[in-house]
């Protein structure tokens, strides 16, 4: 996990330099950069793979290309021993990018499951940038008329310079872009062909090989792994999982839990880690050290969307503590698009309908949950991985029936998951009815009655027009405060925080 920076075409190395510094909070522990034939490439790194030989950027033998990268690669060990005939000169996973599009272009990305962004460039003017099928790592980009062709890349939008700022746009996820071809998609996050589910397939036992598969795979690493562990049903599958990897291993596993102290999550949290023996670490946060994080968590997660902002607070703060222990975690994220948890999907009556939501909200999460993910952690310097949107479990969920997926009245939601890890954790905790995750850990309760305070009824019906469609409450005027102050030059029409309300 890291941050990176990239310009095509352009040559201020100096101005590069320092939007790569305002990234040092994804990447403490190196920093590397380096021109190439009119391109510019900068890394800011936190070691996790190969800590000692991976730094970026990455080079083939020959030093003709180079390439910075965000996030993790899970199968390159499998994809490492089909290239064969390449030198390859470090065990970084991101390397394998590197000789993926050097030799075979950037289609061959698709080779790939994990979560990434990466820029390549060479000496012989080849320019490739590229983001992960479903989002998961964020990438920025921005094309201004007044840069005579220039092209910069960046991991948040905050790195760009003001005057870059009003033309910054999301990378659309599983797409490459060259000056050649422009924008190409080489992977989707729903997968183009859905094969039929067999008849008389066991779709419990099929659930539960597959997401193991998935935890299994994301627990790689030279760096201890933990879970964030909000004590719900998502969470709580996952720690179970790893904790069974962990022990096969005689290794600890770190569990962590945030909340008011009288919040549900954090009672369910610690009554999970009990049971699966986790060496599992806690916080209790007050109102006032709530509000003394908003400004930061909305700086952090880029966008002023209240449900966003209100689940961001409780996992900044757990950031914070957790880097203390490790710097890796895994979460729940991405569970609820799959197996149909959230309460509003129950008024789909029809299995055709429900498949429809369900791939609408996975192609949707780029803009949405995983940029607060990545965000709150990355602030922080701790990576988080979804193993819920590993593209081996995408595929099966995807292809699990939506009629196996439908809540009838009175039945709990994402039932066939829930029997799926039928024994592996107790009946309490695996039926345990669903909070989202800002009621759950008291946030909602903490911060909307403060925050509204601060915006007088007069203040509220100045404000709210100052972006279209309009701000919906007091609470949302205040955090839109926060967030144009800290991106003066961004339209907000153009970026997260539009799309966080659509």
């Amino acid at each position: 996990m890291c941050g990176i920076v990239a310009e095509h075409g352009g040559s201020d190395p100096d101005e590069l330099e320092r939007m790569l510094e305002r990234l040092a909070h994804r990447g403490p522990d190196d920093r590397g950069s380096i021109q190439v034939n009119g391109s510019w490439l900068g890394h800011r790194r936190l070691s996790i793979v190969d800590v000692e030989g991976g730094g970026q950027p990455l080079r083939t033998p020959d030093a003709d290309a180079y390439l910075v990268g965000n996030g993790e690669v899970y199968n390159h060990e499998h994809v490492r021993a089909r290239l064969e005939g390449r030198d390859i000169l470090t065990t970084s996973d991101n390397e394998v990018a590197l000789h993926l599009i050097d030799a075979f272009g950037p289609d061959a990305l698709g080779r790939l499951n994990g979560m990434f962004a990466f820029v390549m460039a060479s000496r012989d003017g080849r320019f490739v940038a590229a983001r992960d099928p479903v989002g998961i790592k964020p990438l920025y980009w921005a094309r201004p008329p007044h840069a005579n062709g220039a092209v910069r890349f960046a991991s948040e939008m905050h790195a760009f310079d003001v005057d870059w700022q009003p033309y910054v746009e999301p990378f659309p996820p599983g797409h490459s872009w060259t000056p050649e071809d422009g924008l190409v998609r080489f992977a989707s996050a729903v997968p183009e062909t859905l094969e039929p589910m067999p008849d008389g397939e066991d779709l419990r036992d099929g659930t539960r090989a597959v997401l193991v598969r998935a935890v299994e795979r994301q627990m790689m690493g030279d760096v201890p792994v933990g879970v964030f562990l909000s004590g719900g049903l998502d969470s709580s599958l996952v720690a179970a999982i790893a904790g069974r990897w962990a022990r096969a291993r005689d290794l600890p596993l770190h569990t962590f839990a945030v909340g008011t102290k009288a919040s549900p999550d954090l009672a369910a949290a610690r009554v999970v880690a009990e049971h699966l023996g986790t060496e599992h670490h806690e916080i209790d946060y007050t109102a006032a050290e709530a509000l003394e994080s908003l400004p930061g968590v909305v700086r952090a997660i880029e966008s002023f969307d209240p449900g966003l902002v209100r689940s961001a607070v409780p996992n900044y703060m757990l950031a914070r503590m957790t880097r203390q222990h490790v710097r890796v975690v895994l979460t729940g994220e991405g569970a609820d698009e799959l197996f149909a948890g959230y309460e509003y999907l129950r008024e789909f009556t029809t299995a055709a309908d429900l498949q429809a939501e369900l791939e609408r909200t996975v192609r949707s999460l780029h803009n949405l949950n995983l940029q607060r993910c990545d965000r709150v952690t990355m602030a922080h310097s701790v990576e988080a991985r979804v193993p819920f949107l590993d593209r081996e479990v995408i595929a099966w969920a995807l292809r699990v029936p939506a009629a196996a997926k439908l809540a009838g009245p009175g039945e709990p939601e994402k039932r066939l998951l829930r029997e799926a890890f039928d024994g592996w954790l107790p009946d309490e905790l695996l039926w345990r009815e669903k909070a989202e995750f800002g009621d759950g850990s008291g946030a909602r309760d903490v911060l909307t009655r403060e925050v509204e305070a601060t915006v007088s009824d007069l203040e509220y019906e100045a404000e709210r027009d100052a972006v279209e469609p309009p701000l919906r409450t007091k609470e949302e005027v205040a955090y839109y405060r926060v967030w144009r102050e800290h991106l003066q030059g961004i339209s907000a029409e153009r970026t997260l925080s539009r799309f966080a309300r659509a």
